[in-house]
């Protein structure tokens, strides 16, 4: 198959393909007579897979271990569970830090009373360094 029909079927910019095998996630292609890519379904496999690391916002660095840990189907799964523990980790600071983000914003926002910019707590707020 063509890059086209690879992206439509990964749900992939072709864009976003050409990146990844740049970057040897994906692996080079067989080329045509005419110089065309050709795809297989492997391919689209390891697109699809890709593209659900990166929903989880999956480092592609790790993304290269997941993929290179599926080499051996007899090795064990610690790698695995532990990046996945990890990338929770970062998901729960994350969500740590927009809980306290959200905090501060709603204080501001509730914080003036005024309708005049020269009067306004927020910017004055806004203006001291905590």
């Amino acid at each position: 198959m063509k890059i086209s029909q690879l992206a439509k079927l990964a749900q992939v910019p072709s864009k976003t393909i050409r990146y990844y095998e740049d970057i040897a996630l994906l692996p080079a292609p067989c080329r045509n007579a005419n110089g065309y890519r050709e795809y297989q379904q492997a391919d689209v496999e390891r697109l699809i897979f890709i593209r659900r690391c990166r929903e989880l916002k999956i480092p592609l660095e790790d993304i290269n271990t997941l993929i290179q840990v599926q080499s051996d189907k007899t090795s064990s799964c610690h790698g695995v569970d532990s990046l996945i523990e990890q990338q929770l980790e970062k998901v729960r600071r994350t969500i740590s830090e927009l809980t306290q983000l959200e905090q501060t914003l709603h204080a501001l926002s509730t914080s003036c009373p005024n309708d005049i910019v020269g009067e306004c707590q927020i910017l004055k707020n806004l203006h001291q360094d905590n």
